[in-house]
């Protein structure tokens, strides 16, 4: 008896109101689909509206040009026309009235004849006077084409004079830049051999020291020769160090020419490793600060301070990137490099 009712429950389910929703949702949907695609189009008829009305306009534009220009032309070919005829009309005139003197020498005193002659002639007059009139108007236009020809000459021959003169000053300031660049080489092959003489004086007065050593034009020092750890006061044995390199740039200054600019830059470098002390807020700080103390005490050796640079570089120009102690130990460190101002 359960097993038939169960049947018969199953066998009246209704399954129209689920067919129904899911028809419902699919109508919304494409009437969704429907009014995007509206959308879109409204707003690509806008656009392309717009843009045939600029079109238009520039079309319009350009049809009343072509007319004005038309206008022109018409009126210039009327004018012709217009002396053309009056030239016509003189000569036609001048020959009738050759032909009428003709008949009034024959006919000897005939009045009909010298009316008509008297009437040509004042017509031939006339004809004159506009012919002369018309020739004015082209001797006016002739002359503005003149003046135009000349001013255009004028320009002609300033430009010409003008690129004579750019070309003369380009070819003037080619040698003088090949003189400079030679006056710079000469220069710099005189500082070099300063150079040279100064490390060579250095590197005998200090002798083979493992915490200073050679790099290229520059001399390279540890900071621990001049500076304890996070300081940039000068050590007393810092001190020894800089009055060897002070005696050297002494004589040195003597020796170098007052016409060759140069300079003993003093740059100071530091290990990665960050720092923030009350004194030194970044590396950058304390590097700075090192190369100003070795400047300062250079000053008071009585080294010029037109010679002297002081540069902070932190630890942004390392010579080992190796992440140990060795390697920070390298780079923290002095360079002296003299190099031209």
């Amino acid at each position: 008896m359960a097993l038939a009712r169960r049947s018969r429950n199953d066998a009246g389910m209704n399954y129209w109101p689920g067919f129904v929703d899911a028809l419902s949702t699919l109508i919304l949907s494409i009437i969704f689909i429907l009014s995007v695609f509206a959308v879109v189009q409204f707003y690509l008829a806008q656009e392309v509206t717009g843009k045939d009305t600029a079109l238009q306009r520039l079309n319009a534009q350009i049809a009343q040009l072509t007319s004005l220009l038309s206008m022109e032309k018409a009126g210039s070919l009327d004018l012709e026309r217009q002396i053309a005829q009056l030239r016509a009309g003189l000569m036609s005139a001048e020959n009738e009235r050759d032909r009428l003197k003709g008949l009034a020498d024959a006919a000897s005193g005939a009045a009909a004849a010298q009316g008509q002659a008297s009437r040509l002639s004042s017509e031939l007059d006339a004809q004159k006077q506009l012919s002369a009139r018309a020739l004015a108007q082209v001797e006016a236009l002739n002359q503005q084409i003149a003046a135009l020809r000349r001013q255009l000459t004028a320009l002609e021959q300033a430009l010409e004079v003008s690129e004579t003169r750019d070309k003369e000053s380009q070819t003037r300031l080619a040698e003088l830049g090949q003189r400079l660049n030679l006056a710079l080489a000469q220069r710099v092959q005189e500082l070099s051999r300063f150079r040279s003489d100064f490390f060579g004086r250095l590197r005998a007065i200090l002798g083979n020291r493992p915490d200073v050593r050679v790099v290229g034009d520059r001399f390279v020092f540890q900071s621990e020769v001049f500076f304890d750890a996070s300081q940039a006061t000068l050590k007393p044995e810092g001190m020894a160090q800089l009055d060897t390199v002070a005696s050297a740039l002494l004589e040195l200054e003597k020796q170098i020419p007052t016409d060759i600019a140069w300079v003993m830059r003093v740059d100071g470098h530091t290990d990665v490793r960050p720092i923030a002390t009350p004194q030194f807020r970044s590396n950058w700080d304390l590097s700075a600060a090192r190369a100003i103390s070795v400047v300062q005490y250079l000053i008071s050796k009585g080294i010029s301070p037109q010679h002297l640079v002081a540069a902070g570089f932190g630890e942004f120009q390392p010579l080992d990137a190796a992440a140990n102690e060795a390697a920070y130990s390298r780079n923290r460190r002095i360079e002296l490099k003299l190099t031209e101002r």
